[in-house]
This record gives C-alpha cells, structure tokens and sequence, in this order.
C-alpha cells in the first residue's frame, strides 16, 4: 500500500458557541448588580447605545398649569370681580410683576431700618431660625473609636494613661475585643504592665460595657460585675462555659450548686449580655434587599407578575447617530460604527428576550405553588426543573440560568426562585409531599412537645405518616440536624431541668 500526502473530504456535525451566543446565556444568570454593571460598560464603550430615560408610563405625570383646578381661595368669579369696587389683595398686584426688582423707597436699600419683613417669607432677617429641612440637620453616626475618644478624654486626666488609653482603642477588633497581651502592649509603650491594666480595667466600664476584655469570659464578667450580678455562682458558670456549649445543665448544676429554677435564670441573664459589644458600631450598613420580580394580586383572584424596573437597566440604539455620523465618515469610522450598531442591537434583543424569558419561568412558577401562596410553607408543591422546563419549552440548563440570583416578592415575603424547588417524598396514598413542608412540620413537631412527651425520631416518623408522608428515619434525622434541632435525649435532659 502506496503511502503519501491526500486529500480528503469528511462532513461532521458541531454546536459551536458564538461569543454573542455565549454572552447571552451569561446575561440570563446575571443578578441585577452584575447586569447594570455590565450595561453600564457597555453604555461607556459603546456610542451607539444609550440609556432609556423615559419614564415608566404617562398616567402619574402632573396636569400642565392650565390644567390644574382652582383652589378655593383663589376661585373668583370674574361677575363678582367686575362688580366689585376693589380687588381683593391676591389680584391686586400686576400678573407678571418681579417682586426681586421691586424698589422700596425709604427702605433698607435707602440706609432704612433692616425689618424682618426685608427677607421675605422664607426666613428670618436675625438667622435665629434655622430654615434646613431635617434631613439636614442629622448627625452622622459617630464611629466606636470617636465614641471611646470622647470617653477617655473625659475620664482620664493623666497624660501617660490618656496616650495607654488612646491605643487601647486602636488595637480593639470588630468585636471590641483586645488581642494583644498586656506585656506586648506595656513594651510598645515603654511602661508597666500594672499601669496598662489599670488603664484596660478603668476603660471597661466604657459605653458599651465589655470592651477592651481578651476573651468571652472575660467580656460577660465585666458585664455583669456592672449590674452587680457577678456572684460566686455566676462565676462559676462563666468558669465552665464549655459545659453551657455542650448543653451539660446536670453537670452546670453540680459545679455551681444551684438547682434547675436557678440556673434556668442565670442562663437567661447570660443571654441579656452583648457577648460582641463593638459588633454594632463597624458594621456596614444593612442593605436592603430588591426583588427582581414583583408580585401583585389581579383582579379575579390571579396574579400579575412584572419585572422591578428599578433592577431591569433600559438601553435604546441611537439611530439618528448612525445616520448622520455613517456618511460623512472614514472606511475605518464605518467599520467602527456598524460593528456598535450591531453591538447594541444584539444587547438591546438580548435584553428583552431575558425578561421574557425571567417572566415566562416565574409565571410558571407561580402556577404550580399556587396553594403556597395563598395557604403557607405547608402547601408547597414538590417542583423540579424539568417539570417546569417541559412547560416553557426551554432546556433545564436555561431555567437554571433563569432562576440563579433571581428573587420574587410575592405577598408572603421576598424569596429566591430557587427556594421553590424542593426534592417529593412520596405519601402513603401515592401523593408527594415537598421536602421543605416536611421540614416545617417536623419543626412544628417538636416545638409543640412538653418535657414529658419529647418525640424520639422514631416517633416523628410515626406522626408524619399518619400525617400520610411516607419518611425514612434516617431522613427525619437529616432534616432536624439541618434544622439546629438537638436529639431527643438532649431536649429531654435541657427540659427536665429548665421545667
């Protein structure tokens, strides 16, 4: 057999992802941040597309001024007014005067008397009244360590402690907590180690009480040595705080020589403390949560389901651009101007047809949880992707996509699409049951058990199936361990002691 260089033909078959394709299957699990972000490149890189700034709809703007009804001060009529021998004092001033160019003589451009009157109705002539809307006038919130600034400036009068004090504060960590040793802190400062810890002692008591401590314990004695609770008993709680870990009341108990009334109440006051009393000032500020679909009753008793235009960024192409800019233009300012075009036309389809698509997966949604809606967590229906894909026509993949960073806000609160996507446990009767429902009903379960009647798994199992979910006992114990649910024999013992 001859060998040696051929040609050959071979005719094959491949999906192959175009840039754009690609980009749009990234747009569909984009949040809302991560999308205006990547328009807002876009809008920069781009000088064919442009932000829409038109409002949503027409119907709340306000009526032009020849529209807008008389009010009943000001509704005369032009009989009586011709009747009349004079004009009431709101007519008699011309309809186009300038009051700002108006000249008083004798007055306070004439080296006059300076009257209130001088300043107009917006203020006063002697500034004693401060005319800033309240938003205006609020202070913004003081920082931990200008609190604690202000503090030692206050109580310590000694320079030398005043400088130990100062950087106290500018070691404490987001908890309020000292991590270094006094040795370390007494060798940076050239000083002693007593005359540190008399400066950490004196600053504890500091609002809020607890900080400058090296550990928990540390932090809740200094508390609770403030409200004058600090007893050889509490201290010997605080001395085994492993054991109030391990929920071990029996042995709390025989180490602090209290009964169960007793160290049900010293365990109580433990919770009133603040065991982070810096964690309040450095914390950011909570951001408030925006849903992406909104839900609304309908009449009739459907629901009518919107994207939020506040996450949904809108762009248009700017045509008239091309237009005049394309003609006059290079070879290379044409090539450059309709690859933009076609940029921003594909951004402006691919935006649409992600919203369609969110809204197509989110009405299907809603159809199958209907009962959720309106009944509660315990009427969620069992729901997978590909129950919900056969219906809209699209890949499992795509309502994946769809449903990532997505949140509704429906009348129960804002959830993640996500959330209502649960695995079905099969009933005794043939129905299915949603994990989560069954999750909520072993919560409920258990927290209407009484400490002489603790359920064991086994007896949970029991109950739901007579309930007709058909659970495994290893299944209820998954469950309760992801719910934070001790076992039986724990919530008996905590029980018996705290009843």
């Amino acid at each position: 057999m001859a060998l040696g260089p051929r040609l050959e033909l071979r005719h094959s078959t491949s999906l192959v992802m175009t840039p754009q394709l690609r980009q749009a299957i990234q747009l569909l699990q984009y949040s809302n941040l991560e999308l205006s972000a990547f328009v807002a490149e876009e809008l920069e890189r781009n000088p064919l597309l442009e932000r829409d700034e038109r409002p949503e709809t027409v119907l709340d703007e306000a009526p032009r001024l020849d529209q807008q009804p008389a009010t009943a001060a000001a509704a005369l009529d032009s009989a009586d007014l011709a009747r009349a021998e004079t004009l009431p004092d709101s007519a008699s001033a011309p309809l186009d005067a300038e009051h700002a160019e108006d000249y008083d003589p004798g007055g306070a451009a004439d080296g006059g008397p300076w009257t209130p009157s001088a300043m107009g109705t917006g203020g006063r002539a002697d500034f004693a009244e401060d005319d800033r809307g309240l938003e205006e006038t609020l202070a913004a919130p003081r920082s931990l360590a200008e609190q604690l600034g202000e503090q030692l400036r206050l109580e310590i009068t000694d320079p030398v402690d005043r400088l130990i004090g100062a950087h106290l504060i500018a070691l404490l960590d987001g908890a309020g907590r000292l991590t270094a040793s006094p040795e370390a802190i007494a060798a940076a400062l050239g000083t002693t180690v007593p005359r540190v810890e008399a400066v950490r002692a004196r600053m504890q008591r500091f609002d809020p009480v607890g900080l400058f401590c090296r550990d928990l314990r540390e932090c809740l004695a200094v508390q609770l040595a403030e409200r004058n609770r600090l007893d050889p008993a509490m201290a010997a709680l605080l001395d085994n705080l492993p054991l109030l870990a391990r929920r071990d009341l029996r042995g709390l108990m025989a180490v602090c020589g209290v009964d169960g009334e007793d160290l049900r109440d010293m365990i109580a006051e433990l919770r009133r403390l603040d065991p982070k009393p810096g964690a309040g000032f450095e914390a950011p500020a909570p951001q408030s949560r925006i849903a992406d679909i909104l839900m609304r009753p309908a009449p009739g008793g459907a629901w009518r389901l919107e994207l939020n235009p506040q996450t949904l960024p809108r762009v248009l192409v700017n045509h008239d651009f091309h237009v005049r800019v394309g003609p006059r233009a290079s070879r290379e300012d044409r090539a450059f101007l309709t690859e933009n075009l076609a940029a921003a036309t594909w951004l402006v389809r691919s935006l649409q047809q992600r919203a369609q698509t969110i809204l197509k997966v989110a009405a299907e949604i809603v159809s199958r949880q209907e009962a959720f809606f309106r009944q509660g967590v315990g009427y969620l229906r069992p729901l997978t992707l590909r129950d919900v894909a056969g219906e809209v026509a699209l890949h499992e993949s795509t309502v994946s996509r769809v449903t990532a960073n997505k949140s509704i806000a429906t009348p129960r609160g804002i959830f993640e699409l996500k959330y209502f996507f649960t695995t079905a446990i099969t009933g005794t009767s043939g129905e299915t049951h949603s994990a989560e429902s069954v999750r909520q009903r072993i919560r409920a379960l258990v927290a209407a058990e009484d400490g002489e009647a603790v359920l064991s798994d086994d007896a949970i199992v029991a109950a739901l199936r007579q309930e007709g979910v058909d659970i495994a006992r290893r299944t209820v114990a998954k469950y309760r361990e992801a719910l934070g649910i001790p076992g039986s024999v724990q919530r008996r013992r905590e029980k018996a002691v705290l009843v």
